[in-house]
């Protein structure tokens, strides 16, 4: 067998899992790939190890050390063991374990749940797969100081990975994610892992924490008579095959909605995703049958989560009776409007609420938070970010609601994490406050328009797959950062965020100011206008993803269509701009 077509590197990772103490299975899978000469499987299997990025670990199922397997899900779990049991001496260390519905990820998430118990470590593994902000709310109700949630989200099914907890239920951000991964780093050989459970040291959860979470989930509800005049509200679910069937319906059915139809072919739990492309709420194609059900049934709401039900994506009627779907932002500022404007209506706003959102999501929510005097706080991508706004103000100051473009949005305080469980039932929530008062979802968007002004968002995302496709995308960042646009759209660009060296750029006099949030590879241009154009390399899939913001005074809603297609038009143009 030759390997002369591979690097270096890539040989010494092959070599390691041909002679180390790994299964027969994947050695033959690795000589087969060989005597094929596939070079290329073989180089984006083994040219690095899986790292934690904005989401945790990520990636394909295989064989590999840049694949999702036993032995990566192993090493990170070992590492960090490792890191808990410096970080807490003497302490009893207590974790939090969950699933979705994805190939293997029952089978993952035990072989995690046996790697910390083998270390010591108490383990609450829940009985069968469960949301993401479930865990969330777990870790924190149960005291762990650590969790795992095996998801690969939205990805195709080809995917799975692996989201790392700290104690207060968030993603782990720095210094721990760099530290544990510092601690996996350490571990030279798969015999480090200790694969031998102790079973007296993992204890099953299920039913009473699916209460416990509910319960707090009621709490947040703010319009409770508006739902009981409206609780027949015709809504259509789907959780795309995943885990949101299991807890969506009886949050919804909690809140008072008697009037929900459920997809029936998408509440099966499949992480073949047969009945979409992409198990993606983002897409119109995931949402085609929870829509043409809707049209059947006269509902006037469409919901889908994702597979670990963290995102949401809805459709709604617009005033000629159409279903139109609608964006990221567009859910997140319609949801946060509801509760901030719910809170100020009740007379329940002291001062000292916030929201937050992300640099990437619309700042028409800056605006409208600003309007009614709560604090709005932009933080990195990543809702790992926001969940840390969160503990550094608990017990300080009161979250409202907070989200991202990317459809993750939480409500409340219960979770450190993104959670379309509560994002649902809020939304159903808004549906009926708004009709009680003779209103649609969609009249309180253009409503919002008119008042703030009409924003519109466009997102674009390049896939550049493998090595090659990394150094292509690091290229294109780079050429921006040498030689950036200086007019996009026709309007100058008069500011540059540069969040990997925390500068921002004034391009008319060239002076500089910090920026106060942690490095990141994001590139921001503020134009003259009023547009904000973002590009970042996503943190979790082999993308460039660029973000475009536009927008324009709207005086009256019968001008909404033409001032949409004008800004559709600008931003098309500022893409072209872009080279994109």
């Amino acid at each position: 067998m030759s390997l002369v077509s591979l690097d270096s590197s890539v040989q010494a990772n092959i070599n390691q899992w041909l002679n180390g103490n790994y299964d027969e299975k994947s050695k033959q899978y690795i000589r087969q790939l060989i005597e094929e000469e596939k070079y290329t499987e073989l180089t984006d299997s083994f040219y690095k190890d899986l790292e934690f990025g904005t989401g945790g670990i990520r990636g394909i199922m295989g064989v590999g050390s840049n694949r999702i397997n036993k032995y990566t899900l192993g090493m990170a779990t070992q590492g960090l063991s490792n890191y808990l049991l410096q970080l807490y001496p003497d302490q009893e260390i207590k974790v939090a374990i969950a699933h979705d519905c994805r190939n293997d990820s029952d089978t993952f998430a035990r072989l995690v749940a046996e790697v910390f118990s083998a270390n010591g470590i108490y383990v609450y593994f829940f009985n069968g797969l469960r949301p993401t902000p479930e865990l969330s709310f777990a870790i924190r109700e149960l005291g762990c100081k650590s969790g795992v949630m095996i998801t690969a989200s939205h990805n195709p099914k080809e995917y799975n990975g692996y989201k790392a907890y700290g104690e207060d239920g968030g993603q782990l951000t720095g210094p721990h994610d760099v530290n544990v991964m510092a601690e996996v780093d350490k571990i030279n050989s798969v015999d480090e892992i200790k694969f031998a459970p102790q079973e007296d040291k993992i204890e099953t959860i299920g039913k009473e924490m699916d209460e416990q979470y509910l319960a707090a989930l009621l709490k947040l509800s703010i319009s409770r008579d508006a739902i009981k005049r409206q609780h027949d509200l015709p809504i259509v679910f789907s959780p795309i095959h995943g885990t949101g069937g299991v807890m969506v319906p009886p949050a919804l059915e909690q809140f008072g909605f008697t009037n929900v139809h459920l997809v029936k072919e998408q509440m099966v739990v499949d992480g073949n995703f047969p009945t979409v492309i992409y198990p993606n709420p983002e897409e119109k194609e995931a949402l085609t049958m929870a829509m043409d059900q809707a049209k059947a049934k006269g509902a006037e709401l469409v919901m889908a989560t994702d597979p670990d039900a963290d995102r949401v994506g809805i459709a709604v009627r617009n005033n000629d009776g159409e279903f139109i779907l609608l964006n990221g932002n567009q859910t997140a500022a319609l949801l946060i409007n509801y509760v901030m404007t719910a809170w100020e209506e009740s007379g329940k706003l002291t001062g000292k609420e916030y929201v937050i959102k992300t640099i990437v999501t619309s700042y028409l929510i800056d605006k409208m938070a600003e309007s009614k005097g709560i604090e709005c706080f932009n933080t990195l991508t990543g809702f790992k970010w926001i969940g840390k706004i969160m503990t550094e103000l608990e017990g300080k100051k009161t979250f409202l609601a907070g989200g991202e473009e990317s459809y993750g949005l939480l409500v409340g305080e219960h979770a450190r994490d993104k959670d379309a469980v509560i994002s649902c039932a809020m939304i159903a929530e808004m549906a009926a406050f708004y009709k009680d008062q003779g209103r649609s979802i969609y009249d309180a968007l253009l409503d919002i328009y008119v008042e703030y002004g009409c924003y519109k968002e466009k997102l674009i995302a390049i896939t550049k797959k493998g090595k090659s496709g990394a150094e292509e995308i690091a290229a294109l960042m780079d050429k921006y950062r040498k030689d950036p646009p200086l007019v996009l759209g026709g309007s100058q660009v008069t500011t540059i965020m540069d969040y990997a060296s925390s500068t921002a750029h004034h391009v008319a006099d060239g002076s500089t100011a910090p920026i106060d949030l942690p490095s990141s590879n994001v590139l921001q241009f503020f134009t003259e206008d009023g547009s904000i154009i973002s590009a970042r390399p996503s943190g979790t899939e082999p993308k460039i993803k660029f973000y475009c913001s536009v927008n324009a005074p709207l005086n009256d809603k019968s001008q909404f269509p033409n001032v949409e297609q004008e800004l559709d038009t600008k931003l098309d143009i500022i893409m072209k701009d872009l080279g994109v």
